[in-house]
């Protein structure tokens, strides 16, 4: 019998309809909480010291300005925040890159896909500086067929008409393609754009609560899909 705390019991996933795998970066692959941590704490510290304000003082003017561009490229952009808080932001993410650390058989996963012949391909938010510091830590890079930034398209994924370009460049058919993010508003756009196999990912953050996701079935564990 299953329990709340077991990962290992599977989730359906029909393999055999499956061409293209589309894998998220934060909160997918590697654990938020390196982002929740950096943006909720060492930004705002970073910022306190700067200004000679108290971290409280700092969290009640930075949080506001966070919330205002979520969900839009300005909220992924390293260089729109430096120039926004004149912190080197980049520099800042060095200072806590320890924290970056990768879920649960992630790269026993991604052998897998490209075992049995799938197309992986990383499909991130994350800015271009990011994505670079983040795969020289984990050293995920080679084993993805293709990393997609979507700054290069300058839309989030959030918006339908990334979708469409990302097709232009990076080839799929749709119904035969699977979307493993942790983003709900990434996933519903996905699903509007026709993608058909869509899974949410219950735990982004290691030390968070779970997330509920009912429109979506929620990933637990990579070990739950091993192909």
């Amino acid at each position: 019998m299953n329990t709340a705390t077991d990962d290992s019991s599977a989730i359906g996933i029909h393999w055999q309809a499956i061409d293209t795998v589309f894998l998220d970066m934060d909160g997918t692959l590697l654990d938020l909480n390196f982002d929740t941590y950096f943006w909720t704490e060492h930004v705002p510290l970073r910022f306190a010291e700067k200004h000679g304000i108290t971290l409280m003082q700092a969290k009640e003017q930075l949080y506001p300005r966070f919330h205002a561009v979520v969900g839009t490229m300005d909220w992924y952009c390293i260089d729109y925040w430096t120039h926004q808080l004149g912190l080197d932001i980049a520099l800042l993410k060095e200072e806590v890159d320890h924290l970056i650390v990768v879920h649960p058989f992630v790269p026993e996963f991604l052998e897998r896909l490209r075992g049995v012949g799938k197309r992986v391909v990383l499909v991130t938010n994350a800015h271009m500086k990011s994505l670079d510091m983040k795969m020289e830590r984990t050293r995920l890079a080679g084993h993805f067929d293709a990393i997609v930034c979507s700054h290069t398209f300058r839309l989030p994924k959030e918006q339908p008409d990334f979708w469409r370009q990302l097709q232009e460049s990076e080839p799929f058919t749709p119904a035969r393609t699977l979307l493993i993010d942790d983003s709900l508003p990434v996933l519903r756009s996905a699903r509007d754009y026709g993608i058909g196999h869509l899974l949410a990912v219950e735990k982004p953050d290691s030390r968070q609560p779970p997330r509920v996701a009912e429109e979506f079935p929620a990933l637990r564990s990579f070990r739950q899909i091993m192909p």
